[in-house]
């Protein structure tokens, strides 16, 4: 996300150009009528969606970024808004036929830059006197002015052909890939460039080409493959950049979350590497075998900051660099700790200790001793704050999710987004109160107002549920739309993805708890072992135990709702996930007892020996399965892992199944999904498969989001209504 910027006025009001024009685009927002007064796939498709704000330096008025999606055109379309911060005089700014994203302000607050087709331009706070600031060839991702406004960071691509070779020049129409080394895929695309941060400077002929900062490293900054502009900041003085950077390739890329927090001087133009000492030398490590008991995860090289470093930001007076931290190598979902830097002893102090969970985003306050972040905390998404002494204390207690954090830039008030079960993204200011309930919430935006205003939705419940093993879990409950007591209605078990993501108060526009709701589903949405926001014992339980107390606590959840619920029909049970949860709803399959009448997998995990070695980020695979699984002796968590693959219970397999699939999915590759299909067909079981041969582990294509709906209602009516 994009923090405050300025500009020297000299430099703005010297550039040359002319304005920017375009035809005006039919894509905005919608004043679509709903039917029946219940969510459709349409309805969600029609919703604008928030992506970013930030507060003008005076705190008087919010720039953000809304998205719209046309389903018949197939495409979405971006564009920048301005609402004054109490909430009046909301208007929109772009009105081009292409996207324009990513607003920031500059010129103390006189002016917003924003970037259309790959440059930089710049306008007045109401929009008008647009101009083009760079020449780049369309080039530029992402950007960050400096605090004076002199010079800017560029985010631009550059050629890689270090793990994928490049092919001979009089071969120009020859389409195959030459790999040399793993991490030759990443996400959803071959990795045949990688991003570069470049510093530019502002004169007043516009933004200059830029010099790019890890010259001849082949390295990229931001990391791939959700890494943006948040990963570098500037000091307050506009000297040096932090960026956060993975220095490995290729095998040692694919097995190590190790990432860092560096210190570039555009003086000096010298490079310090904050999370590891002078002199560091990386630990050799078995690649096929989990780096929890190894090495590099010992005590005392614990303190060299081993795992992800990531999204650095100055102190305002510029004394401490903060920082997300996770402690271990090769854990994705270690708990992400919030590190604070002193820049004069080097000393490093870890402020969040006392709270057991993630660190989700952060900022400081304009004293340099505060900062705000949000975490998860029993399903919710709140604001906390810390002092430098790790003294932590809630700010918010909201059924909801807080998933944005900056400065409202009024010396005490924070910019939020905020999202819920119930209600999309909308911008919020939050006054912190002494405690929660004194804490002042006020909603500045209300894009969806008119559609949502249209809806019935569902009521959402908390329930707490006795597991196996006598603990306490935390499900949320979803009632129908236009919910009768007197009536039984089918029920889904939503099983969550992750592993180790939270079924906190989010708003999805895929799996969307209120479009269930609409259809006169029951939803048990449990917080399942393996889930942050109970502590680190209960989030760290399902590595090497994928099929252990976790399926245990899905089906405490539904056997819980089947037997003290009267509304949930015990007959018409479902059961329903993605990911994680679609590997789960495999193994489910084949160890319900027939509770379920049916099932649906979204890019689920279906053979753990194909997963180990399709997968592109290896240390998943290292760290949950705990060893290839051709190492002789197997750890007893290996063993167990590999024995319950859901594809070896396939002939226990009784109950129909819709398995769905992108191929550009490089996390769980598409022959998982088809693998579970082929099976189910072949035993004779009623199934379908919809694959996706354009999307990747998520559904990004409104029509494809239209297909994908329709598909999972049709088939959950069809064996839980007919």
């Amino acid at each position: 996300m994009n923090r405050l910027t300025a500009m020297t006025a000299a430099a703005l009001l010297t550039l040359a150009g002319n304005a920017q024009t375009a035809p005006t685009t039919n894509i905005g927002k919608s004043d679509i009528t709903v039917e029946n007064k219940l969510m459709t796939p349409e309805a969600l498709w029609a919703m604008g969606r928030i992506a970013t704000a930030t507060a003008s330096p005076d705190g008087k008025q919010i720039a953000y970024q809304v998205g719209y999606y046309s389903v018949k055109e197939n495409k979405g379309h971006q564009v920048l808004c301005l609402i004054d911060a109490n909430g009046k005089n909301n208007r929109q700014l772009t009105t081009a036929a292409t996207s324009e994203t990513d607003p920031a302000w500059i010129e103390q607050g006189q002016r917003i830059a924003y970037i259309s087709e790959g440059e930089i331009w710049a306008m007045n706070a109401d929009g008008s006197g647009r101009k083009q600031l760079s020449e780049s060839g369309g080039s530029i991702e992402g950007f960050k002015f400096s605090p004076d406004g002199k010079k800017v960071i560029l985010i631009k691509s550059i050629p890689y052909n270090d793990i994928i070779k490049k092919n001979p020049d009089d071969l120009p129409l020859a389409t195959g890939r030459l790999a040399t080394d793993l991490m030759y895929r990443h996400w959803d695309h071959y990795v045949e460039s990688i991003q570069h941060p470049f510093v530019a400077d502002v004169t007043g002929n516009g933004i200059t080409e830029g010099e790019d900062i890890m010259k001849g490293e082949p390295y990229e900054c931001p990391m791939a493959p959700f890494g943006g502009i948040e990963q570098l900041n500037w000091s307050p003085d506009s000297r040096l950049i932090a960026y956060t950077c993975r220095k490995k390739t290729g095998l040692a890329y694919a097995i190590s979350t190790d990432s860092d927090i560096y210190l570039y001087d555009t003086e000096t133009k010298t490079t310090t590497n904050l999370c590891k000492p002078a002199g560091y030398k990386p630990v050799a490590v078995d690649p096929t075998r989990s780096m929890k008991g190894q090495a590099v995860n010992s005590e005392e090289n614990l303190k060299n900051n081993l795992g992800y470093d990531t999204n650095p930001q100055f102190s305002p007076d510029g004394k401490y660099i903060a920082w997300q931290s996770m402690a271990r190598d090769g854990y994705e979902a270690d708990r992400n700790r919030l590190c604070v830097y002193n820049r004069a002893t080097g000393e490093k102090t870890y402020v969040t200790e006392s709270f057991d969970s993630n660190v989700d985003a952060f900022c400081w306050h304009s004293d340099s001793k505060t900062l705000s972040f949000t975490g998860v905390w029993h399903g919710c998404v709140n604001v906390y704050q810390t002092n430098l002494k790790g003294e932590v204390r809630q700010v918010t207690n909201d059924w909801a999710d807080y998933v944005a954090l900056s400065p409202a830039n009024d010396g005490k008030k924070l910019l939020a987004i905020r999202q819920s079960m119930s209600e999309p993204s909308d911008i919020f200011i939050v006054n912190p109160g002494k405690e929660p309930k004194k804490t002042k919430v006020e909603q500045v935006t209300f894009e969806n107002k008119h559609i949502l205003d249209q809806i019935a939705t569902g009521k959402v419940q908390q329930r707490w549920v006795k597991t196996t093993d006598g603990k306490n879990m935390l499900c949320w409950i979803v009632l129908p739309a236009n919910f009768d007591p007197n009536k039984k209605y089918p029920t889904l078990l939503f099983c969550e993805g992750g592993p180790q993501s939270p079924v906190s108060q989010f708003w999805s526009y895929r799996w969307n708890m209120q479009i269930m709701a609409a259809n006169g589903y029951v939803v048990v949405a449990p917080n399942r072992r393996g889930l942050p926001g109970f502590g680190s014992e209960w989030n760290e339980q399902v590595s090497g135990d994928w099929t252990g107390q976790c399926m245990n606590d899905y089906l405490s959840a539904i056997d819980d709702a089947a037997q003290n619920l009267p509304f949930v029909d015990k007959d018409r049970l479902g059961a329903v996930g993605a990911s994680f949860g679609g590997f789960s709803v495999y193994y489910l399959a084949g160890h319900h007892n027939k509770r379920f009448k049916c099932f649906i997998s979204h890019d689920g995990a279906f053979n753990l020996e194909s997963m180990y070695t399709d997968t592109e980020e290896a240390w998943f695979s290292n760290w949950e399965y705990e060893d290839a699984y051709w190492n002789k002796p197997l750890s007893a968590e290996a063993k167990k892992t590999y024995d319950n693959s859901p594809h070896k219970f396939v002939d226990k397999w009784d109950t129909p199944i819709l398995c769905i699939h992108g191929e550009k999915d490089y996390r769980i590759n598409y022959n998982q999904g088809m693998g579970a299909f082929n099976a189910a067909r072949m035993r004779g079981i009623p199934a379908e498969l919809l694959i996706f041969p354009d999307e990747n582990h998520w559904v990004l294509k409104p029509q494809n989001g239209i297909l994908w709906q329709r598909t999972f209602f049709n088939w959950l009516d069809r064996w839980l209504k007919d």
